[in-house]
């Protein structure tokens, strides 16, 4: 399923997330707030627990916020429940994780299939083979995850995320487990895709170099995100 124009804007506003802890609400999240178009790019940096994987996670409806309000084009995410949430995070948010995720019994393109299965889409194994292609793996369809490397195994997953052509990909260290060659090579190739098929894209990293390759970086500190500026040197 492709993107509508409808769907092409990501808008979140003073999102607060609130926990409860023994020593009384812990508050991960305070005002954050960001907006994203068609093939525009953003990355989040930040210390450990400053809530970036939090904030991923509202994003991408996993979880809910406190306070504040997501917004996908014309979807309130946080009204979201039962069948139309399953839908939305099936065909309007594709996930991409540290850890690739794949099942070690599929190969590639069964695992690249793996979120169509539900709908029964006669046109997702094009698809899927033209994305495995497009991101270098034509002649590894048939490979399991055991026979692919590192880099292979996480092109896989991007594959993955975008088969269902959703129009917000939302990625958390998705290069931390690869060596500094392959992880430049795949946030060079999150980009290229993400340029090529108009899909608005979140990336958390620790990575500073990575993160002045996106379009704009924003640092979450004290539950706020600040605009920061990587080619001052800092």
């Amino acid at each position: 399923m492709n993107a509508t124009p409808e769907d092409m804007a990501l808008a979140v506003e003073g999102v607060r997330k609130e926990y409860d802890s023994p020593s009384g609400r812990l508050v991960v999240l305070k005002d954050a707030s960001l907006g994203l178009g068609p093939g525009e790019s953003v990355a989040v940096v930040g210390p450990s627990g400053a809530g970036k994987s939090t904030l991923l996670n509202i994003i991408g409806s996993l979880d809910r916020p406190t306070a504040g309000s997501v917004r996908l084009g014309d979807i309130e995410v946080g009204a979201l429940k039962g069948a139309a949430l399953a839908g939305f995070r099936s065909r309007r948010v594709g996930f991409v994780f540290q850890d690739h995720h794949l099942l070690p019994q599929c190969s590639a393109l069964e695992n690249v299939l793996l979120p169509t299965l539900a709908a029964r889409d006669a046109g997702a194994p094009g698809r899927a083979r033209e994305l495995l292609e497009r991101v270098g793996l034509g002649e590894r369809l048939d490979s399991f995850p055991a026979e692919l490397s590192g880099g292979e195994r996480q092109r896989v997953a991007v594959a993955r995320s975008l088969v269902n052509g959703p129009p917000l990909l939302l990625c958390d260290e998705p290069t931390g487990n690869l060596d500094h060659e392959t992880a430049s090579e795949v946030a060079a190739l999150f980009l290229e895709l993400s340029r090529e098929r108009g899909v608005m894209l979140v990336v958390v990293t620790h990575n500073l170099e990575q993160a002045g390759l996106f379009g704009r970086c924003l640092e979450l500190r004290d539950g706020v995100l600040h605009e920061r500026d990587l080619g001052r040197g800092d």
